[in-house]
């Protein structure tokens, strides 16, 4: 393989990761989050960026040395479990694509004054001939590094003309006025949760990056995945504290708009149009390759015939949305509720790192171990947690 080639992969990975979490829940989280908390929100960010990075390279690392998808992994641990991973997954996947496909369609909207139900079906359609291409990895890897560039740079702009408060945010994200457990559960499980972290761990080993050998870069991969969401987490962040502080109302219909719209008038708005678009369109792509790669192992027919499931996965998820719709809260719940499936899938992983049968004689460090741990444990309790008390109050 060719250095630039290999190097081309391993950056496609990162970004299918990072943009399957920058969605329309992504950016709807991190407003709405933002106007309730302020510059402590600067917190919930620190902390979730760390449990992130110690989530997704354990279960990169353990999917490369095992050389085995997620799935397979589980169901070696105890037979059984892979089908129950899988179809938490999938389904959790189906769910946010929806949203996904809505985000798009609201996007296309913004550009170009369609009804978003035909922006969805637009965007759908655009969404398919990525899967059409005959090097179908190769352009879904281009597509998703294009568009994070795009999103990026818009947003560096728009954070620059909001003119936030970075003093204040600097210093509360260490001293927080106060701990949100549901902020920190949704953003975990917006960016790391269900599917998503699965999207560029799986890219590699159908790429065959895979072996002890591969871990250095695997490693480096994983870890450039979750720089580049936080990236784009911080400076919507610090773009949303500039608008509230200066007193300017959110609507609550589309708090991420009005953003833009306060920072830079109708080019603001705009410019939300094409994130948003290319946010939710790479993230339909990421959430149906990845959920359909948690069923191929079990089916020579969806292994033979991926591309086409893929493209499948994206006609339901277009179709649900076109008749059935996606309300904000929704978006909300949707990434606490993945943060739930995180405990579990990350558990398993680390089950599955001492079982000689699975990594052969890899040793896992332990300090990886200890974190990963820790992240279980603190995840699933603060996911129950938020199930009792907090997700109710998005619904008041």
């Amino acid at each position: 393989m060719k250095k630039q080639s290999h190097t081309s992969l391993l950056l496609g990975a990162a970004f299918l990761m990072a943009t399957s979490a920058i969605g329309p829940g992504f950016l709807t989280q991190t407003t709405v989050f933002t106007e309730q908390l302020l510059a402590s929100f600067g917190f919930v960010i620190l902390i979730s960026i760390i449990i992130d990075i110690g989530a997704q390279m354990n279960i990169w690392r353990i999917i490369a040395v095992s050389e085995k998808r997620a799935q397979d992994i589980a169901n070696d641990v105890l037979p059984g479990l892979g089908y129950f991973l899988a179809a938490l997954i999938v389904l959790g996947g189906l769910a946010f694509n929806i949203g996904n496909i809505a985000g798009a369609g609201l996007g296309v909207n913004v550009i170009f004054g369609v009804s978003p139900e035909m922006g969805a079906l637009i965007s759908g359609i655009i969404a398919l001939c990525i899967f059409l291409v005959r090097e179908a990895g190769k352009a879904m890897d281009r597509f998703a590094q294009i568009m994070g560039f795009v999103m990026i740079i818009l947003m560096v702009y728009v954070m620059f003309t909001a003119k936030p408060p970075v003093g204040e945010a600097v210093v509360k994200s260490f001293i927080p006025d106060e701990i949100n457990l549901l902020a920190i559960v949704t953003l975990v499980g917006g960016t790391v949760g269900g599917y998503i972290t699965f999207a560029g761990g799986h890219r590699l080993i159908d790429a065959g990056i895979k072996g002890q050998k591969a871990l250095p870069e695997v490693t480096k991969s994983a870890v450039s995945a979750i720089g580049i969401a936080s990236i784009m987490r911080i400076f919507l962040f610090l773009a949303a504290l500039g608008i509230v502080t200066q007193g300017l109302p959110l609507d609550s219909n589309n708090p991420a708009a009005s953003v833009f719209q306060h920072a830079a008038g109708n080019v603001g708005y705009k410019m939300f149009g094409i994130i948003i678009w290319a946010a939710a369109v790479t993230s339909v792509i990421g959430a149906a390759y990845t959920s359909v790669s948690f069923i191929k192992t079990f089916s020579k027919t969806v292994d033979k015939y991926q591309k086409w499931f893929v493209m499948g996965f994206i006609v339901i998820s277009t179709t649900v949305f076109v008749l059935v719709g996606k309300p904000v809260n929704i978006l909300l719940l949707a990434g606490s509720v993945n943060g739930l499936i995180l405990p579990i899938a990350l558990g398993v992983m680390l089950i599955a790192v001492y079982k000689k049968s699975i990594v052969g004689d890899y040793k896992h460090p332990l300090w990886m171990t200890i974190f990963g741990v820790l992240i279980v444990i603190t995840m699933a309790y603060m996911g129950v947690v938020t199930l009792i008390d907090g997700i109710p109050q998005l619904f008041k």
